[in-house]
């Protein structure tokens, strides 16, 4: 039963992943640098980079089958909350604010089902 709950968090989890790798990097490259003024503030437009960055990181361990994966996926839900948190209080981006939040939650899941998934073993 683990596995089949694990196997299918993770197919959700990378799909958050890329989808958050996209719409942050796209955000930041497009959105952000139109627009200028507070949506390009160094501090705020190198965290949509790192989030995009660490995104795609995170999907890559989990699409390699690293057994390391539950460690990138809870630094991943750390940086997108940071993200989603920046990108609501500038405002304008909403859909990098839930891309992140939604990544953020599923990687919780998947660090936490590993550590389930340890335990049990």
């Amino acid at each position: 039963m683990i596995n089949q709950t694990e196997d299918l968090a993770m197919e959700q989890c990378i799909k958050h992943c890329l989808d958050c790798h996209h719409i942050c990097l796209e955000t930041a490259m497009h959105h952000c640098l139109q627009t200028g003024g507070r949506h390009t503030e160094p501090v705020h437009f190198r965290l949509m980079l790192n989030c995009a960055e660490m995104c795609q990181t995170s999907a890559n361990f989990m699409l390699s089958s690293s057994d390391l994966h539950h460690l990138t996926c809870g630094v991943c839900a750390e940086i997108c909350s940071r993200c989603a948190d920046s990108c609501a209080e500038i405002g304008e981006m909403d859909a990098c604010v839930q891309a992140c939040r939604t990544c953020a939650e599923s990687c919780r899941r998947m660090s936490t089902l590993n550590a389930i998934s340890t335990a049990v073993m």
